[in-house]
């Protein structure tokens, strides 16, 4: 009894300090890699992470969509966590990196419907886009929270909140008869010259499949919020590493742009 309570208080320990970091903006030692190592045991080290953080939930996002990059690492399938109201930043802000940002990501976001809470069946293709009032471009900043760089598992991310450090949404369009399935997308600096692209079919073959992935999970996991929320469906062009400070611009194929100054 005394070893449990022992390796409990560990987990609490590290889990506080990461949240104490995310909240406060701050870069720590790495936590022990026991909590990051397998995706199992980082799953429920986030979970404990997001206990402690009391800040409004703005919705959830996916992360390891990339079906390459599940496959190098050896998982079945991606994560998901939650997203914070302090990291939810409108179209055009700033956002301030570090050496251990990992880069910028341009993504499918979804804003879900709250009778979505009241749906007692599982989510499929056949019946998901009733509960999807608006569909948006976004750029999400990723990274992490402790003196540690790249990436050996998908624990590695899943762990440190997800690696958010920030989202920026774009201008929101309903849904209407777009389909996200094959849509050409661009990410873009013109300070250096630096273009990427990508397309949303990389994003768990289409957006809509990581969406369903995650609306069955939350499900699963028996989380209510009581309010419409946005779902950050996974990266179109990968992890673009950060070329330098300035003006970014993603641009989703009949979505439109997005926009953040990294500073």
């Amino acid at each position: 009894m005394k070893q449990l309570n022992k390796k409990k208080s560990r987990i609490e320990f590290h889990a506080e300090k990461l949240a104490n970091a995310f909240l406060k903006n701050k870069i720590i030692a790495p936590i022990p890699s026991i909590y990051s190592k397998k995706i199992n045991q980082a799953k429920k080290f986030k979970d404990i992470c997001e206990s402690k953080v009391k800040k409004p939930v703005i919705g959830f996002k996916a992360g390891g969509t990339g079906l390459p990059m599940l496959k190098k690492l050896k998982e079945k399938e991606p994560f998901f966590a939650k997203v914070y109201s302090h990291n939810f930043l409108k179209n055009n802000k700033s956002v301030k990196i570090n050496k251990y940002t990992l880069g910028i990501e341009l993504e499918v976001c979804y804003k879900i419907k709250r009778n979505f809470f009241n749906f007692k069946r599982k989510i499929t293709t056949n019946n998901i886009k009733r509960f999807i009032s608006n569909v948006a471009p976004c750029i999400e900043i990723v990274g992490y929270r402790q003196r540690k760089k790249g990436l050996k598992t998908l624990g590695d991310l899943c762990s440190d909140f997800g690696a958010n450090v920030k989202f920026i949404i774009g201008p929101q369009k309903k849904l209407s008869n777009i389909k996200a399935n094959n849509l050409k997308t661009t990410i873009f600096n013109k300070k250096f010259n630096h273009l990427v692209k990508g397309n949303t079919n990389t994003v768990y073959i289409n957006p809509l499949n990581s969406l369903k992935f995650v609306l069955n999970k939350i499900q699963l996991e028996k989380i209510q919020l009581n309010k419409n929320f946005y779902v950050f469906t996974g990266s179109t062009v990968g992890v673009v590493p950060i070329a330098g400070k300035g003006l970014y611009i993603g641009e989703i194929e009949k979505l439109g742009s997005v926009k953040t100054k990294i500073t």
